[in-house]
């Protein structure tokens, strides 16, 4: 029922910029938390930035300053502007959603993209 799906991935030289997007549709009441969580070859799957349905924010230590996360939550929607790109940041990147699918509780479900793939050449 709940699909979420991300783009704007590709190849970038370093020092560049990408902006990714994730929109999530289907049964959905609300979204509580979305984020941006990236796994490179050989890596543990690690959470890059993170932003709640009132906007809240944080980010990992590696790329604070570099990136920003926004959502528009009438679209249901999260974006990821990275700028001043480096070849660490190579990895594919998962949208994750945290959803309630009625009003009837409190339960929300985490869903995940299929990832898009950011390479960053040197």
């Amino acid at each position: 029922q709940v699909q979420v799906v991300e783009s704007g991935g590709g190849l970038v030289q370093h020092g560049g910029s990408l902006r990714l997007s994730c929109t999530a549709s289907g049964t959905i009441f609300s979204i509580n938390g979305m984020g941006w969580y990236r796994q490179a070859p050989g890596l543990q799957r690690e959470l890059v930035a993170a932003i709640t349905s009132g906007g809240r924010t944080n980010y990992a230590d590696s790329v604070k300053g570099r990136f920003t996360i926004s959502r528009d939550n009438a679209k249901n929607t999260v974006y990821l502007e990275m700028n001043g790109l480096k070849p660490e940041d190579t990895a594919v990147y998962y949208c994750n959603a945290e959803i309630r699918y009625t009003s009837g509780n409190d339960y929300f479900f985490s869903y995940w993209g299929q990832g898009t793939q950011v390479t960053v050449s040197s």
